[in-house]
């Protein structure tokens, strides 16, 4: 019976996979690299009913839900006043909790205060260097020459993932895709939307997204495309006002609201660089195992990362926990999953491709989506963990 597990990566992954195991019986650390938490880090995202779903498995769906507002209705277009697509991310199932919109520190917030309440041990200042599997249990080794065993090791660190480069040293880089991200939240903008509804326009030159707050507030999002690559200490050296400037440049020619929104917004964050992961070869090796973006990151034009991070966590406490070791829950778990978050992160590439339409796009969208079918996403959002369920192989 595993009885400690060592989970590299304190973000939103870790904790919940440690509280996961917690339900399973199973007793986990969770070693963050950096020596501060992430709180107030980042913009705001979304979790859809199957993520939600995940949470409430664990009981932890009303304290999140609480922190953000339910926003489950999308309206896309060239400009306010017309729309060319309108849905609900609801789900079908009558027992679907409706998607929500959450500022991304505040979600990390919950769920770490959380895991401590519940016991959780979370270290932080413990940036990974090397791991080794024996055959009866695993060593993790820190830099500043700190170690810590445990009979397995989950990598719950994210894209740039320390643990995939030990499983699989050949695994393939993340997938650059040519657009950036950059967020905020408006102030003293009236809008014509409900609260509920996110507004999303295809402008000339980016895609831009918003959605007003219960408090009167107005969270949005932008996409400028960048065809080179740029690193994070290059994106990070251009200011919030510089990057002001640049975004009401860019939409001088859209709907005015949207700069209006931009020179509202007291705080831009910098940009960051939008990748995914298609496929990691390997998801395991001896004692190690990846999990959440290290293992399949998707862009967020899927709206499903964290969501998907959620179902990770509650589908491998519940092959740890059912399983007589760790090989075949770590295969059955490799089993239960790769097809499906392969599939959205396949999804999601395809929705930031048509973020960037040019003349000719923008002139045929309308009656492209009039001609094509409804996109039907019953299967993304509909999942449910089959957690009181034994596994069967």
């Amino acid at each position: 019976m595993t009885s400690n597990i060592l989970i590299i990566g304190g973000g939103i992954a870790g904790p919940v996979t440690a509280m996961a195991l917690r339900e399973a019986g199973i007793d986990s650390t969770v070693y963050e690299a950096y020596d501060q938490t992430a709180d107030g880090v980042g913009a705001f995202l979304g979790l859809a009913p199957n993520g939600l779903h995940a949470l409430h498995v664990l009981g932890l769906d009303e304290q999140v839900r609480s922190a953000g507002f339910d926003s489950p209705d999308l309206r896309v277009g060239l400009t306010r006043e017309k729309s060319v697509f309108e849905t609900s991310f609801a789900g079908t199932r009558s027992d679907a909790l409706p998607p929500i919109t959450i500022k991304r520190g505040d979600l990390y917030s919950v769920l770490r205060d959380e895991a401590v309440r519940r016991g959780v041990r979370i270290v932080y200042g413990k940036r990974l260097v090397d791991a080794s599997s024996t055959d009866t249990g695993v060593v993790a080794r820190f830099a500043h020459g700190t170690t810590a065993e445990g009979d397995l090791l989950i990598g719950a660190d994210g894209l740039q993932s320390r643990v995939r480069n030990l499983i699989d040293p050949t695994a393939p880089a993340p997938r650059y895709v040519p657009f950036l991200n950059t967020g905020g939240f408006a102030q003293g903008v009236a809008v014509d939307l409900p609260v509920g509804t996110t507004q999303m326009l295809f402008g000339r030159r980016a895609f831009f997204g918003y959605a007003p707050a219960p408090d009167g507030s107005v969270w949005w999002f932008a996409n400028p495309a960048q065809r080179k690559e740029l690193s994070r200490a290059e994106l990070d050296a251009i200011t919030s006002e510089q990057w002001r400037v640049r975004l009401v440049e860019l939409f001088k020619d859209d709907d005015p609201l949207i700069g209006e929104l931009i020179r509202a917004t007291p705080v831009i964050p910098p940009c960051w660089a939008t990748y995914d992961f298609p496929s990691a070869p390997r998801w395991h090796r001896g004692r190690m195992l990846i999990i959440g973006d290290a293992a399949h990151a998707t862009s967020p034009s899927a709206g499903q990362g964290a969501s998907m991070a959620l179902e990770d966590a509650v589908e491998l406490a519940r092959c740890l926990r059912d399983l007589p070791d760790h090989t075949r829950a770590f295969t059955a778990y490799e089993g239960f999953r790769r097809e499906r978050v392969e599939r959205i992160v396949a999804t999601g590439k395809r929705n930031g491709s048509q973020k960037g339409l040019g003349p000719i796009g923008r002139a045929l969208l309308p009656l492209v989506f009039k001609v094509l079918p409804k996109p039907r996403l019953d299967w993304m959002y509909d999942y449910r963990s089959p957690w009181s369920e034994p596994v069967a192989v």
